[in-house]
C-alpha cells in the first residue's frame, strides 16, 4: 500500500498550498492520518493530525494558518496551509495508521502506512 502525497511547490512567503494524500480503498478512511515535515538538519515533526472520527491536532507553529481535512468519499485527506513561512520550508510527509494514532494518544497497534515526500519552499 503507497500513500501519495501531491501539492507542494515553491511559494512566496503569505501565500497558500493545499498538499494531498491519497490512496486506494478506504485506508485513509479507516485510520487516523497526519502530515509530517521535515527540514535539513531537524528531525521528522508532527505538522497536523486527523483521526477516523475526524478529532484534529495541530502543532502550534501552524494553529490558526493550517487546516487539516479530509474526504473519505475521494480517499483524500488535504492539508491546506496558509501565511506561509520560510519556516514552513519542507518536505512534508502523510502517514496513516500506527505513528499518527499514538501521536494523538490513540491506542492502536495495526497498520502504518508512509506516502513519499512533497518539497514545500516558502521563498521569496
Amino acid at each position: 500500500v503507497q500513500l501519495q502525497a501531491s501539492g507542494g511547490g515553491l511559494v512566496q512567503p503569505g501565500r497558500s498550498l493545499r498538499l494531498s494524500c491519497a490512496a486506494s480503498g478506504s485506508i485513509l478512511a479507516a485510520n487516523a492520518v497526519g502530515w509530517y515535515r521535515q527540514a535539513p538538519g531537524k528531525q521528522r515533526e508532527l505538522v497536523a493530525a486527523i483521526s477516523s472520527g475526524r478529532m484534529t491536532k495541530y502543532t502550534e507553529s501552524v494553529k490558526g494558518r493550517f487546516t487539516i481535512s479530509r474526504d473519505n468519499a475521494q480517499n483524500t485527506v488535504y492539508l491546506q496551509m496558509n501565511s506561509l513561512k520560510p519556516e514552513d520550508t519542507a518536505v512534508y510527509y502523510c502517514n496513516a495508521g500506527r505513528t499518527t494514532a499514538q501521536a494523538m494518544g490513540i491506542l492502536y497497534y495495526g497498520v502504518d502506512y508512509w506516502g513519499k515526500g512533497t518539497q514545500v519552499t516558502v521563498s521569496s
